[in-house]
């Protein structure tokens, strides 16, 4: 008897496994029909002058991203802060315009989203010249973990989303790590669609990089925020910031850098 009991039980988890990313895209799906409520979109009018520039089509898929995102991602406040709808809407808008063109992809490996009132301190190891590690003190305004989480200080969100052809953008900047991290770790190349694209990102990616790292060595002035110089992982992500925040400007300069960050993106801010 016990032999049958086993054998139904593993038929319904199969059975489970199998249905169950349906059942996820239907709910999905139902979510993403559902009215916009108009407090939020008073609260992207405010906040989200990014999304006064998508056209009629992009624009419904960022309403109906949104209403996923906030039903499937807790966003916590830490530090005493108390969360608003002002802080969620905000928060998942620019989180969801690097899912545009991407059909039920959301984040797999985010838990949750923590905000602080202001800047934090993380501590983080660092190797001196003479090999020993040592715990430094940094103040952060935003930070992606792999292990599924996302910290951001909501000033600097705030200051972020204000002027939206600045190229600097925290939410932006911190969910293109996420991106970046879902193979495990972040290395700037994040999963694209097909295999044999890897090459091309790679050769484009590292040639633009290691110009970077000349130009500043040089004193040349430079579009990107000198921290995409830190490594390839925050190369990435400035250049996620200034691809969605300064189109005009990283295709006049780096076209074929803009031409892969489109392709990665599945959208071109220049036609916005």
């Amino acid at each position: 008897m016990s032999f049958w009991i086993v054998v139904a039980v593993a038929f319904l988890v199969a059975g489970w496994i199998a249905f169950e990313p349906r059942l996820v895209a239907m709910r999905r799906a139902r979510l993403r029909a559902r009215t916009f409520p108009p407090a939020w979109r008073e609260i992207l009018r405010r906040r989200v002058p990014l999304s006064r520039r998508l056209p009629p089509g992009l624009h419904r898929q960022l309403l109906g991203h949104i209403q996923v995102f906030l039903a499937e991602k807790p966003i916590v406040g830490c530090d005493g802060l108390v969360v608003t709808d002002e802080m969620r809407v905000t928060i998942a808008a620019h989180a969801c315009l690097l899912l545009l063109n991407r059909p039920d992809h959301y984040y797999p490996r985010l838990a949750q989203v923590l905000v602080y009132p202001g800047p934090f301190v993380a501590e983080r190891p660092r190797r001196d010249a003479i090999g020993l590690v040592h715990d430094e003190s940094r103040v952060l305004s935003g930070e992606s973990w792999a292990h599924g989480q996302v910290i951001l200080s909501w000033p600097d969100v705030v200051e972020g989303a204000a002027v939206a052809d600045d190229g600097r953008n925290v939410v932006i900047h911190e969910f293109a790590h996420q991106l970046d991290q879902e193979k495990g770790h972040a290395n700037g190349a994040p999963e694209l669609a097909g295999f044999q694209r890897h090459p091309q990102w790679s050769r484009v990616l590292s040639q633009e990089y290691g110009a970077l790292v000349e130009r500043l060595r040089l004193g040349e002035a430079v579009l990107l925020d000198p921290y995409a110089a830190t490594n390839p992982a925050e190369f990435f992500a400035v250049c996620s910031e200034a691809f969605f925040e300064q189109p005009q400007r990283l295709a006049a300069e780096h076209p074929a850098l803009y031409a892969e960050l489109g392709r990665c993106y599945r959208v071109d801010p220049l036609a916005w």
